[in-house]
């Protein structure tokens, strides 16, 4: 099948021009790496994460044609995501079956090599580490605010929170990591 290639600033008017089929060939484009990168947040494990986001666009796929255009494609996705890992957390299999392979790069497989990713982003991977490490509560806030650059609005309608409970989270999550930072360095670790 041939897929009309549409610019990511393409209203969602003209996107709704195009067959079902066409739209998630264009969603999973625009935004595929996004949603693995944020399941992996969730679960830690990249076969994981990429068994998410196919749900993600799974559910996406059956539920095309109630999307309203309230919010943007990208919010929308995030809300399937975060719901799909928590679904994930409160399933048999994570409840009864102990997963021991953690995977540690939220990176596509097609971007910088592995030497490139080491040297560049050592300390991102140390913070990034220590995030994961976080309450769940805790993390879905920074990750969606520092990571995926979501505003604290956002964050509050993504999770159905109010702005207050998500300032305070980023509060808390924030010191969390200072502290666990500071920690680490004066262990020399």
């Amino acid at each position: 099948m041939l897929v009309k290639k549409i610019e990511t600033t393409s209203s969602p008017i003209e996107i709704n021009q195009l067959s079902k089929e066409e739209q998630l060939s264009w969603l999973m484009e625009q935004y595929g790496d996004m949603v693995v990168r944020l399941a992996f947040t969730y679960v830690k494990q990249k076969q994981l994460a990429e068994d998410i986001s196919q749900e993600v666009f799974i559910s996406c796929f059956k539920n095309l044609e109630t999307f309203q255009n309230k919010s943007s494609y990208k919010t929308w996705l995030y809300r399937i995501t975060v719901n799909k890992c928590k679904d994930y957390f409160r399933s048999w299999s994570y409840r009864n079956i102990s997963y021991q392979d953690l995977f540690r790069s939220i990176f596509p497989s097609s971007g910088p090599s592995v030497e490139a990713k080491i040297l560049e982003g050592e300390e991102k991977e140390i913070i990034f580490e220590h995030v994961l490490a976080l309450p769940i509560k805790l993390r879905e806030v920074i990750i969606l605010h520092y990571y995926e650059e979501l505003s604290v609005n956002e964050i509050s309608e993504l999770l159905g929170l109010k702005s207050n409970t998500i300032k305070t989270r980023l509060h808390r999550a924030k010191k969390l990591l200072q502290s666990s930072l500071k920690e680490r360095h004066s262990y020399g670790g």
